[in-house]
């Protein structure tokens, strides 16, 4: 991007120091004045290559006929369909779809990754679908069809549903862990932004990633909820070696605490903390054009490698802040020493000005942080071996129009990292328009998003 920089400027000095007639002059001027303020819309995102993109979601229906009469009855309705969280596991592609409003056919899905990877280097065409990928209106490999993980009827919300009945509610955020587990965080509400209907309290999903079966169900106690708890997120600390001794954290961005649930024990415990709050100086965002104001608590955790004694570094954020803090994972693990701990939580650093994130996660092998920055539609890096200073912060990939919204983003077991924007602010509340690009998903390995950037070792 330099080197296009360089020749903009030796054009505006050329045409200063122009002998021709007036006119061309100030021709060569204007068009020398055009291109350096083009320039930095060149390659903005140079090193996240879009993988999928969707003007609106759609599902691989079972049979024919089944997605007519889904819209006919009211229970698809593709503009209120939209894609938030994303997980990697092998060949899979787990994409939450939240049922923030009716029309939801199903929370959980996913896509197929092969046909887009070789060698590690994407490729635009030929995905492979399952069997059931035949909806004619997806059947574009950069738009496949959705397809309901573990089924159809496990996603199945009747619009008529009592409490009574279980079937996956509403995910934001899921976790494939290195026992080839996916952890879902149901919170168990519907049409969160219309007529909300809890159809169960809020629960941890455990399914086996080999089998597709599900091996526990955990659903939150009494007291592990405040009257505003909202649970968008869920983050596992796991031991391949050790796969029933699992912990998962549970941000609760409305309660302003931390969920801590121990597997083995199958016992869970709330967690407070000054931190866990929002900061009332950072509520204000402006995203896409759309200007809002949210009071996100405790958003996001990121897991640093685990250490000698089995413990971890987790980086945690508030949403409506721009501050990082850190606790070690001892302190979320062990309920007595965690009585007296607030002076375990620490301050990391800030960001900077409209720095708000909603996702971050750690690449166990270089230590780099990867981060979505939501006013700035960007993806950033930090290396946690470094100083959380604005010189040790770098920016992955930007862009204004494609990359509206960072909702989340991962880093799989090859070393990729894989982001999703969604522009949801605009789908709250001004609504999105289905002629255009909406959902795109990006991917990169870790080594090319870091490179020649402060974040490299």
């Amino acid at each position: 991007m330099f080197t296009e920089e360089l020749e903009v400027i030796v054009q505006l000095n050329n045409a200063k120091s122009c002998t021709s007639p007036v006119s061309q002059c100030k021709m060569r001027l204007i068009l020398a004045c055009f291109a350096l303020f083009a320039v930095p819309a060149i390659a903005i995102n140079e090193k996240l290559k879009e993988v999928f993109h969707w003007n609106y979601v759609d599902y691989a229906w079972e049979k024919p006929g089944d997605r007519e009469a889904a819209i006919a009855s009211g229970e698809f309705i593709p503009a209120n369909n939209l894609p938030l969280g994303l997980e990697v596991w092998k060949d899979k592609l787990f994409i939450t779809i939240p049922r923030w409003r009716d029309g939801v056919v199903a929370t959980l899905t996913y896509v197929k990754i092969n046909g887009h990877m070789h060698d590690g280097h994407m490729m635009m065409h030929h995905l492979d679908h399952d069997h059931n990928d035949t909806q004619p209106s997806m059947s574009s490999s950069m738009s496949p069809a959705l397809i309901p993980y573990p089924s159809f009827e496990e996603n199945r919300v009747s619009l008529n549903s009592s409490s009574d009945a279980k079937p996956i509610v509403s995910v934001f955020r899921v976790w494939a862990d290195n026992c080839d587990r996916l952890w879902v965080m149901d919170t168990g509400v519907a049409d969160i932004l219309g007529n909300t209907k809890v159809h169960s309290a809020p629960r941890i999903l455990i399914y086996d990633l080999n089998t597709d079966k599900l091996l526990k169900t955990y659903e939150f106690k009494d007291t592990d909820t405040e009257q505003h708890s909202f649970f968008a997120n869920i983050i596992v600390d796991s031991d391949p070696h050790k796969c029933e001794n699992a912990f998962a954290y549970v941000p609760d961005l409305g309660g302003y605490g931390l969920i801590s649930y121990n597997l083995a024990e199958d016992k869970s415990r709330r967690i407070k903390h000054n931190y866990f709050h929002f900061d009332p100086l950072a509520g204000n965002m402006v995203v896409g054009g759309v200007n809002f104001q949210w009071t996100d608590g405790v958003f996001s955790v990121a897991l640093g490698k685990s250490m000698p004694d089995g413990y971890r570094t987790a980086y945690f954020h508030c949403l409506a802040s721009t501050k990082e803090f850190s606790v070690n994972t001892r302190v979320l693990k062990n309920g007595d020493s965690s009585k007296d701990s607030y002076y375990d939580f620490q301050l990391v650093g800030d960001r900077g000005a409209d720095s708000q994130s909603s996702a971050s996660y750690i690449h166990e092998g270089t230590g780099v942080m990867f981060y979505t920055q939501l006013q700035k539609n960007s993806v950033n890096c930090w290396n946690t071996n470094k100083p959380l200073v604005q010189e040790n912060l770098a920016e992955v990939a930007s862009d204004n129009e494609t990359m509206i919204f960072t909702n989340d983003l991962k880093v799989d077991r090859e070393g990729k990292l894989w982001v999703l924007t969604d522009k949801l602010p605009v789908f709250i509340y001004r609504g999105l328009d289905e002629k255009e690009i909406n959902y795109r998903i990006f991917s990169a390995t870790v080594e090319e998003a870091i490179a020649g950037t402060s974040c490299a070792p």
